[in-house]
């Protein structure tokens, strides 16, 4: 079957345009799209998805930017598979924790990376995707202090690097995905259509971490979060493996004073202009 160069066959793309026309021209169809969800996807959603460049988009930036929040809605926005991969580093953090893994003897930490299965699966009760560490859901049990304070020393190791590295470069082959971390536009996917680099005043990024971890119930000093994200600012921009930095392609976006909202629009904007950029420089070479 002839296939379109978006991956769509040419009578499916023929079919969506006739229902769009219909629907359109005859009253009915408005009002069907108006009551079925089905339908209101097949109309307005599933064409967009369909026919439009998927791209990769990697975010970096120092911890508690608000990297994991904005990629969430991003990808939702897109219809892009949305991967967090400073969770998974966080739970390879809980599982040394729990079963008292040395960080400092190669030989264990290699073992215990072979006893590790780490996905993501999504939650309709919640609304999310929510990772799950050897078929448990860890969400909410890698997003303490506790972890936080451990994560940055375990995500510098090699071997654990390499091996997350690997998991995350086969999530994103077929493209179509936002994925928010320290490396990602620099070392796990250095041809990634649009990167952005996020950041924003220590003071502030201290509130926000200390609101997110009272919303889960735990009551911590502000100079106490403070201390810990100068602590893993300075672990993540020295380490010697794959260490923090912005790419020098990466597009800038400091949300000190942006709302989730704002900044989520920005970046949308720049998803615009980098998919019209490279439909422009196809159109060119065809």
């Amino acid at each position: 079957m002839f296939k379109t160069s978006f991956g769509c066959s040419f009578w499916l793309r023929t079919i969506i345009i006739w229902v769009g026309i219909l629907y359109y021209s005859i009253p009915q169809f408005y009002y069907l799209k108006q009551t079925s969800f089905l339908v209101n996807v097949v109309l307005t959603d599933f064409p967009y998805l369909c026919f439009m460049r998927k791209i990769i988009i990697a975010i970096d930036g120092f911890s508690a930017c608000g990297k994991s929040t904005t990629a969430k809605a991003v990808a939702k926005s897109l219809g892009y598979a949305f991967i967090d991969s400073g969770a998974m580093y966080r739970a390879v953090t809980l599982y040394f924790m729990k079963h008292n893994v040395s960080i400092t003897d190669p030989k264990a930490v290699s073992k215990a990376l072979q006893q590790i299965e780490i996905e993501f699966r999504f939650s309709t009760e919640n609304s999310r995707n929510e990772i799950f560490l050897n078929g448990l859901n860890v969400e909410d049990k890698i997003r303490t202090l506790e972890i936080a304070k451990h994560v940055s020393e375990v995500s510098a190791i090699k071997s654990v690097r390499v091996e997350m590295v690997a998991q995350q470069r086969k999530m994103g082959k077929k493209k179509g995905i936002v994925m928010d971390g320290r490396d990602i536009g620099t070392e796990v996917f250095p041809d990634a259509e649009l990167k952005i680099f996020m950041t924003a005043d220590k003071k502030v990024r201290a509130e926000r971490r200390q609101k997110e971890l009272l919303e889960r119930g735990d009551v911590i000093d502000l100079d106490e979060v403070m201390e810990n994200i100068k602590h893993r600012d300075h672990l993540d921009s020295t380490r010697e493996e794959s260490p923090l930095r912005k790419a020098e392609d990466a597009w800038e976006l400091d949300n000190s004073d942006l709302s989730m909202e704002q900044q989520v629009d920005v970046v949308l904007k720049w998803v615009d202009q980098k998919i019209e950029k490279l439909e422009q420089a196809s159109s060119v070479q065809s």
